[in-house]
């Protein structure tokens, strides 16, 4: 197993699928180098990518207040990707950065392809909506 498919594997949406499923994932992220200060997504703006932090920092904010800071390993916008609502805050690089995002448009084509990745992957959006629910 590739090391995306092991991150992707640590991801909630992505917990129910197989190695194979993985794989396919994997082949559609586009590796990104971002700048400090640079805006990954924007509070309210239309979301087109799912991005893991592989390297460096990041900021979130809603409403202009602080939520978190985000490091490797940490991903946003599974949302976005699977049924692509607005942004729910912003996050900045506050470092030099590398990302692994996957484009919607892309996603999409899979999960048309593949109802039964589709399925695993609803699944797991359940389940990271319920989590977030409780905060």
């Amino acid at each position: 197993m590739s090391v995306v498919e092991e991150k992707l594997r640590e991801i909630p949406i992505f917990r129910e699928c197989s190695t194979k499923e993985l794989k396919s994932i994997s082949r559609l992220i586009t590796q990104v180098q971002v700048k400090p200060g640079s805006v990954l997504t924007r509070q309210g703006d239309a979301g087109r990518e799912f991005m893991i932090i592989v390297e460096g920092q990041a900021t979130v904010r809603r409403d202009g207040k602080v939520l978190a800071t985000l490091g490797p390993g940490d991903f946003f916008g599974e949302l976005a990707v699977i049924a692509g609502v607005p942004r729910i805050a912003t996050i900045t690089a506050d470092t030099e950065m590398t990302i692994d995002a996957l484009n919607r448009r892309e996603f999409s084509s899979l999960l048309d392809e593949s109802p039964k990745i589709a399925k695993k992957i609803l699944i797991g959006a359940v389940a990271r909506l319920n989590e977030n629910e409780r905060y």
